[in-house]
This record gives C-alpha cells, structure tokens and sequence, in this order.
C-alpha cells in the first residue's frame, strides 16, 4: 500500500497552531478517534494517572513532567510520520521537523534493520582450559536451544527464541584468565531484557554441570552489536538552498563539521549528545529504556578503539549524503508500553508494525537531528538558533503572562540578547506602555 497518498506529514504552519490544534491536526494525520488517546497525549494529571504510577517504583510520591510534542515532515522507507518527543530543550523539535524537510524527497530516509537479536552474557571468573567451553557447546549446543527454547514459548511463537552461542576469552585487569558464553537471543518486538536475563539465568547451572565450572554473572549486555540500525539521509543541492534543498557552500561546510567529528573525540561526544537528543527525546515519549540506548550508542562510537562521530556527512555526485549505523535495542511490547496512557497514545499516532520499522524511525530521527545541529553550526551558529526559544523561558521566569511572552521574545531577538535580564527590561518596557484600545474593545 502506497502510504504517500494516505498520510501526509508535511503540516505547514503546525508550529503556530494552539495546543489543542495541533492535537487536531495529529488526530486527523494518525486517523485517530481514541477519545481516551487524545486526553492521554493533553497530558492531564501528567499523563500518567498516580494509581499506576505508585506501582512503577518505589517511594513513590507523585509524578514528574517534561514537554510533550510532535515533529512533522518525516518520511522513512516512504512512509510518513509525526513523531512523539518528549524533550525540555529549546530547538530540538524544530530542528528535527525541519531536517525532516530536507530529508523527505523520494521515499525520505532509508533504514534497514538486522533481526533483533540481544546478548545474554554467562561469566566464568574461574574458566575451564581452553577449549572445554567450546567443546561443551558442540556437544551440547542442541540441548541448549531445546531447553531454552521449551522455558520460552510464548516467544517461541512470536517467531523468537535461542539462535546461536558463542564463547570469548578475555585478559582480566590483572592478567589472569576470563572466560564468558554469549547467548544470543531473538527477542522479535520486546526491548529483550526480561527474556535475555532469564535465558542466561537458565543456561548457566547446565554449563556448570557440563564442565565442572563456576559460573559467576548471568545477565544480559546492553551493547546489542547483533541489533544495528543503518539509516542514509539524502538532501538535494541548489545555489540558494530552498525550501528542500541546501546551497552547495553550506553542504561543504556540513561536510568540514562532519569530518572534524570523526577527527576529534571532544568533538564527536558534543555530535553525539545532539544525535541523542533527538533519539532520547522519542524514547521518552514510547517509554523506552533511553539509558541502555545512551549506553550503547557511546559504547559503540569508541568499539574500534576510538570515540568517534556516529553520523557521517559526505557530498556524493551532487548530493548532500548522511548515513549513520547505530545498535538499537526497542521495544513495542512489554514494560510500560501497555500501561502508560500516553506512551500507548504516542504509538497509536505512530501506527507502527513492529520494532524494527520502529528502530528505524527513531535513528531516522537521530540522523535528522544531527543535520540540523550540524548545518546550524556550520552556518550562522548554535545561539542564533537557540535564541529564540530561549527567550521563551527567560521571559516565563520573569513573570510574563502568556500573553506577553510573544511580545517579550520579539523585544529580546530585536535586542539581539537572550538573557534574564534582557527579558526583565523587555517585560517592563512593555507594561509601561499604554493599553491598546484594539484589545479592550475585543
């Protein structure tokens, strides 16, 4: 089914629309009719009501909220999406809907996804001689997934289940010997935690008794190399830029930025965080375990030694090229995917079909976040983007009314500052101005 002619996510002027209208506009572009739905992503009682929150952690006394809204203009693998992102941060939002516009061409950003496939770690502090483990695992290796598998129907069913083991031997910190089974898990729709730790849990009394060795940790890794995620970006180039399209002298100058990332690793951790502030943002919003993705993706940029930039950015035959490879372990069942009201509002709007296509999504994002922070470097610099929206929340801290703050924020970016106390001169500049008889009529 060609999903162009059915959603559309390109929504122009959905920045200048009140709250409630843009929920409209989100309703309309998901089909979604769910009352409930719509109340939960308004996000009363912050979204999550206290009765289920008590249940979620301990010494629970109320809940905790952070800004929710949508980035529009994404397309990945021809298939439109607004995006969930919760995120405290002027600018990411904006910045990923406008990435998402220059990205969108053709069937937008391409992802691919390996099969979801976790690692569940059994540690020998004390190993066997080499070789016993692997030759435990060559005569045993049937029984293995026979017993695994037979504990884990449900996941049996879902097309999951053991797939493979494998043995590594490591150098401990004061050169004696390690040893530790890789167990690796396909965990289809699940994040795989629950699955992939009772999966270790269960393996290691039968490594033990196969040889004769202690077994010491049992839990899963949450560096999913087996997990990966490529996502490539492509942006026409036109002398002038346009609405779609970047200048060519700005492209090379993304490019410069790009290369000096994967140069510098102080550079690349700031490239990074930017990459995640948009990834972070949508795992927030569906409930994701964002700390294990931070983890990973960190992990990741320095697994061949150094720590570098996750996203490239290359001219190719006159085309501005991103591509980004990333370890991405989500899920879209289990934990608080089926109890928080506004995670599962958020998934309905998404209208996606699985993890994977969901994967994609979220480094799409990633991928779009990271030219936008990118470009607005290489051009006229982070501040200028920032002011703005930072001036929203000095002019808030400074007391000014909701119906001020539009006018505070014009006063502060004509001043060209972004400052408590620019906003608390603009504040009372425009309280000693007189009324205008326009809006006492009204």
């Amino acid at each position: 089914m060609d999903d162009h002619g059915e959603r559309n996510s390109r929504l122009p002027g959905f920045s200048r629309l009140s709250a409630a209208e843009r929920l409209d506009a989100i309703a309309a572009f998901a089909g979604l009719e769910d009352a409930g739905a719509l109340e939960a992503l308004r996000c009363p009682d912050n979204g999550l009501p206290q009765v289920i929150a008590a249940n979620m952690s301990e010494n629970n006394v109320g809940r905790f909220s952070l800004p929710l809204g949508f980035a529009t203009n994404f397309r990945v693998n021809g298939r439109d999406y607004v995006v969930p992102m919760v995120i405290e941060e002027p600018s990411v939002v904006a910045a990923s809907s406008f990435a998402a516009r220059l990205l969108r061409g053709g069937d937008g950003i391409c992802a691919t996804a390996t099969e979801p496939i976790m690692i569940g770690q059994i540690h020998f502090p004390e190993p066997p001689p080499e070789g016993e483990l692997e030759a435990a695992l060559a005569t045993h290796g049937a029984e293995l997934k026979a017993t695994l598998d037979r504990l884990h129907p449900r996941l049996v069913a879902a097309g999951g289940g053991f797939r493979d083991a494998r043995v590594r031997h490591l150098a401990g910190p004061d050169g004696e010997r390690l040893a530790v089974i890789h167990l690796h898990i396909d965990v289809r729709d699940a994040m795989g935690a629950n699955a992939v730790n009772s999966m270790a849990e269960e393996a290691a009394p039968l490594f033990e008794a196969w040889t004769g060795a202690r077994v010491g940790l049992r839990i899963l890794s949450n560096l999913p190399l087996h997990r990966r995620v490529k996502v490539e970006g492509r942006v026409s180039l036109v002398a002038g830029g346009g609405e779609s399209a970047l200048d060519p002298e700005e492209a090379a100058r993304i490019v410069e930025a790009s290369r000096f990332a994967e140069a510098d690793p102080y550079r690349a951790v700031t490239a990074n965080k930017g990459i995640m502030n948009g990834i972070d943002a949508v795992l927030l919003a569906t409930g994701q375990d964002f700390r294990a993705v931070e983890a990973a993706a960190h992990a990741f940029a320095a697994y061949e030694g150094h720590y570098t930039a996750l996203a490239r950015w290359r001219v190719e035959a006159e085309v501005l090229v991103g591509r980004m490879d990333l370890p991405l372990a989500l899920g879209t069942v289990g934990g608080i995917t089926a109890v928080h009201p506004a995670v599962m509002a958020s998934f309905k709007v998404l209208g996606l079909r699985d993890a994977t296509q969901f994967a994609g999504l979220v480094a799409a994002v990633g991928l779009a976040q990271n030219l936008a922070a990118t470009r607005a470097l290489a051009s006229e610099g982070i501040q200028h983007g920032h002011m703005r929206l930072h001036a929203r929340n000095f002019a808030v801290q400074c007391g000014a009314t909701p119906e001020e703050v539009p006018e505070v924020v014009a006063a502060m970016v004509a001043l060209g500052r972004s400052d408590l106390e620019a906003a608390a001169g603009c504040l009372a500049e425009l309280r000693r101005r007189p009324p205008d008889p326009r809006s006492a009529a009204t």
